[in-house]
């Protein structure tokens, strides 16, 4: 009986944990972040973060500010009653140089997952105790409006590489829209797309 208990608490425990984003990038220089960004690629897993154009999380980056104190200033474009609105959001640095704290629909977590400074930028943002209110959204950012179809890819395999399986791609390289991502492949299969 004790085992049991100790067993379903463990269970409880480990089921409300935060989700483990697996991979980040070591040794983040955000000095080199900094400047002009595009959202080209977008993806949550729940499709109410983005799927309207006012959606809590649909949010285009257009710069990356660091702060003398460590911090990154990100401006970004929101819609709000059909028309855009310029937000400037803090993440505040934490002891690892590629995750960062912000306060967006309650305290989140972001992490920059991969970037090569000068093209692209991956990065997730994260709730503490994910709900379905609540849930992850990443984002690949790219220096400029045109982006190849190589830094795409490295999107797809970074969500396939995340522990919560993304349900959309809003893919924004252009112009292509709405790209359904199913749950997860089916037995002996290694196709996660559908269009």
């Amino acid at each position: 009986m004790k085992s049991l208990l100790l067993a379903l608490g463990l269970a409880l425990v480990c089921g409300t944990q935060a989700v483990h984003i697996p991979h980040k990038v070591e040794g983040l220089d955000i000095r080199e972040v900094a400047g002009t960004w595009h959202s080209v690629a977008m993806a949550a897993s729940d499709i109410s973060l983005l799927d309207a154009e006012s959606g809590p999380l649909r949010v285009n980056v257009e710069e990356l500010r660091p702060t003398p104190q460590g911090d990154l200033e990100i401006i970004l474009q929101k819609r709000e009653n059909q028309k855009c609105v310029e937000k400037t959001i803090l993440a505040q640095k934490t002891e690892d140089p590629a995750v960062f704290k912000v306060d967006c629909h309650g305290e989140r977590k972001i992490s920059v997952l991969d970037t090569d400074y000068t093209n692209y930028m991956i990065f997730c943002l994260e709730a503490p105790v994910p709900t379905d209110e609540h849930g992850t959204m990443c984002q690949c950012l790219s220096r400029t409006l045109m982006v190849d179809d190589e830094v795409v890819e490295k999107f797809d395999r970074v969500l396939e590489s995340l522990p919560k399986h993304m349900r959309i791609i809003l893919d924004l390289s252009q112009g292509k829209g709405l790209r359904a991502k199913v749950e997860a492949p089916e037995a002996g299969t290694g196709d996660r797309h559908s269009t």
